[in-house]
């Protein structure tokens, strides 16, 4: 297993909620990542999270590791969720609100 891929592996074991994402949740730097922590915000999720953009092997490994071409990527529980358009469906018919509250 690649160095990469334990990093990434031990983030989700560290963090219920992950956020791989493009700036940080004070400071996004792209839109859908911007989208995905006011949705994440707006449940009152607790979420750790990684700047793939000061990172260049974590932001190719992590599209690898997910097979999901594009960043941010939400994983909850170790699982990949998806990006930002399939948050904010899962917000938007209340199905990520009550993942969450599983947790």
């Amino acid at each position: 297993m690649s160095d990469v891929n334990k990093r990434i592996e031990q983030l989700l074991k560290d963090n219920k909620v992950m956020l791989f994402m493009k700036g940080t949740p004070s400071f996004p730097q792209c839109g859908f990542s911007a989208r995905a922590v006011a949705i994440l915000n707006e449940l009152g999720a607790e979420f750790g999270s990684l700047n793939v953009l000061e990172d260049q092997e974590m932001r190719e490994g992590i599209k690898a590791f997910g097979n999901w071409p594009t960043i941010p990527q939400l994983y909850i529980n170790q699982e990949l969720v998806g990006g930002s358009d399939i948050m904010l469906e899962m917000y938007e018919d209340g199905e990520l609100k009550s993942t969450l509250e599983k947790l």
